[in-house]
């Protein structure tokens, strides 16, 4: 009889658990599919419901009104069950010059990025790591000793004035900067070190999706992270240059491919400032230096609610000229946790297909068209399927100007 009782248990928490996962797994796939925020045409507030019309979901009669002109709907589960309250902003309809160029991207950073730390082989034939657990990878230096630095010469510069005396850096790690001691070490060539690794600044290709009516722009549709520490780029200055594509190694299934591109570092060749780097795209004032390697075309912006799965067209240049491209929407997450990844496009253009097996690295920030529309940027690449990719939406990009 117990036996039986502890097995009639057993089954009903496996039912129980198995009825808490289905619930949360249809908790998120609703929470994914009805945004937190919509933004609408001036005039057209009155589609908003049928926008959010679901079969499982209620909205309630009353709007709370918020500040500029929003308001707020409630939404119910079955009518009943309090889910969420959708924000919706009246928007003026805008349009914006969409690119698809490939641009060179130059960025220092704000202090000297800290990659890791490592043994050095001291005088006296032992391995020590002076800055272990006192440094992490991610952090900045700033200032060293007092004295304010901001680029890998300035500190190496310090270094060679290392007499054996502990030495305070200054660091930057998130939100704050502490003071830490370093004692440096004498390694076997009679030089003191601290045994950091440190890289100041990066540069690389992407593509350029869109400047604004007021000359800002917007590029990659995600931030750029250091290779090493995976972290986001806290970034001082940079500047946006023509590029050359000399060559595409194509991708395939579990390899992702690559532009191979040539950037002349002359101020001639700049078309504009680096002034943020978020997690949606790097930002930053055109300086209309367009040359013949930048095209723009005028396109109006079209909102997440306006995207259909289906036919869609994206715009890039792999041989100097900006093309559409066929493509095909194939998933749409209206409120996807990393903003970023919010639809997924598959590329179906032969053309594209044979010259790069479909997404490739330096394409990020490509923008994506439907129905005469800009709607995104191409952001991420799946490894396992270089044909296919995640997107950001275009209103998410527009954001990072303040808009």
């Amino acid at each position: 009889m117990n036996r039986k009782r502890k097995y009639r248990r057993f089954v009903l928490w496996c039912l129980g658990i198995d009825l808490l996962a289905i619930g949360w797994s249809g908790w998120r796939y609703l929470d994914r599919k009805i945004p937190d925020e919509l933004h609408v045409a001036q005039g057209r507030s009155q589609d908003v419901r049928e926008l959010l019309d679901h079969p499982l979901l209620g909205f309630g009669d009353t709007i709370t009104v918020s500040q500029e002109g929003s308001y707020r709907i409630p939404c119910r589960l079955f009518g009943l069950i309090p889910f969420k309250e959708i924000k919706v902003t009246p928007a003026k309809s805008s349009n914006v010059l969409v690119s698809g160029s490939s641009v060179g991207i130059y960025m220092e950073t704000q202090g000297v990025l800290i990659i890791d730390t490592g043994e050095i082989l001291s005088q006296s034939g032992t391995a020590q790591e002076p800055a272990k657990n006192l440094v992490k990878p991610g952090d900045y230096i700033v200032a060293f000793n007092d004295q304010e630095i901001s680029t890998k010469k300035e500190l190496m510069d310090d270094l060679k004035t290392l007499d054996g005396e502990e030495v305070v850096l200054d660091i930057k790690r998130g939100e704050e900067t502490i003071p830490v001691s370093v004692t440096p070490v004498k390694d076997t060539q009679g030089e003191y070190k601290l045994g950091i690794w440190v890289r100041d600044d990066t540069q690389g290709i992407g593509t350029l999706t869109f400047v604004d009516s007021e000359g800002r722009y917007g590029a990659l549709g995600h931030g750029i992270s250091d290779v090493d520490t995976g972290e986001l780029l806290s970034i001082k200055d940079g500047a946006l240059y023509q590029a050359q594509i000399l060559g595409i190694q194509k991708g395939s299934d579990g390899y992702p491919g690559e532009l191979s591109g040539l950037i002349h570092y002359d101020s001639s060749n700049i078309i504009g400032s680096i002034s943020l780097n978020t997690k949606n795209g790097i930002y930053g004032t055109f300086n209309g230096n367009i040359g013949e390697n930048i095209e723009l075309r005028q396109m109006p912006v079209g909102y997440k609610q306006e995207i259909t799965t289906g036919p869609a067209g994206v715009l890039c240049s792999i041989d100097g000229k900006v093309e559409e491209y066929t493509a095909e929407i194939t998933r749409i997450d209206m409120n996807h946790e990393d903003t970023n990844k919010s639809f997924v496009i598959h590329i179906t253009d032969q053309r594209l297909l044979e010259a790069t097996g479909g997404i490739v690295q330096g394409m990020s920030g490509t923008p994506v068209v439907q129905n005469g529309k800009f709607i995104g940027a191409i952001t991420h690449v799946f490894v396992q399927d270089s044909t296919s990719g995640y997107g950001i939406f275009a209103e998410t990009m527009l954001e990072g100007l303040g808009r």
